[in-house]
């Protein structure tokens, strides 16, 4: 009486086990296939591109969640004064951030007339026409303790009064926090056009159509570190 396999044996059976896996492999191949084709219902695909700013965005009217629209344009105003004031040691990232190509984000956000304001300040002329040869930085701080940051002034016309505290600081010393107060009024246009590569960082188009400081002395560019030191 035999009490082992023989080679041929055990060889055969280790074939029909590689089969039928292979069998249930193909099977799974095929229902996934089966369900695929054809492709007689809705799919849903994305069309990834390169970047082409010579393409221009069409936004038409919405109608989004009040509540959501109005933090938006919140965000989107304390942003806008954090790009336009604040100052970090570093020539390059300012000159991005300043500049009037697709890059800069103070001009996508600002209607052509705002971001010629803009450029009249001293702070943007140091920057733009030659680095100041001593490091500093300025900040921005909204203070919410007392009363909003951001009070609404006329919402039907997307007007804004802005407060916040301005200083700037370097090596050496810091100076004194002065107080901002701005009016801000908000273009929100049906119709408005965007750039292609401005989709991400301003998806409704919205862009600031009138800065006015109404206390503090002046532009917080223009009144701020370099009056101070004595710069100019």
């Amino acid at each position: 009486m035999k009490t082992r396999v023989e080679p041929p044996i055990l060889l055969s059976r280790l074939l029909i086990f590689v089969f039928a896996a292979m069998i249930v492999v193909l099977g799974v191949m095929g229902v996934t296939l089966y369900n695929m084709y054809p492709l007689d219902r809705p799919q849903v695909f994305f069309l990834m591109s390169a970047p082409r700013n010579d393409l221009r965005v069409i936004l038409r009217e919405m109608v989004p969640n009040d509540g959501n629209l109005d933090n938006f344009k919140r965000s989107f105003i304390r942003e806008y004064i954090r790009a336009r004031n604040e100052i970090v040691p570093d020539a390059r990232e300012m000159r991005t951030k300043w500049n009037n190509d697709i890059d800069g984000v103070v001009y996508a956000w600002s209607t052509p007339e705002v971001y010629n304001q803009f450029v009249q300040t001293n702070m943007w002329n140091a920057w733009m026409s030659g680095t100041p040869d001593f490091e500093f930085s300025c900040s921005v701080e909204f203070d919410t303790s007392n009363a909003p940051a951001i009070e609404p002034r006329n919402e039907a016309n997307n007007e804004y009064a802005v407060s916040f505290k301005y200083f700037c600081s370097d090596s050496n010393r810091q100076m004194d926090k002065k107080e901002y107060k701005i009016k801000i009024k908000l273009d929100m246009a049906d119709g408005t056009t965007i750039n292609w590569a401005d989709r991400l960082n301003n998806p409704l188009g919205i862009r600031v159509s009138e800065y006015v400081v109404e206390s503090g002395n002046g532009d917080p560019l223009d009144t701020g570190y370099l009056a101070d030191s004595g710069v100019e």
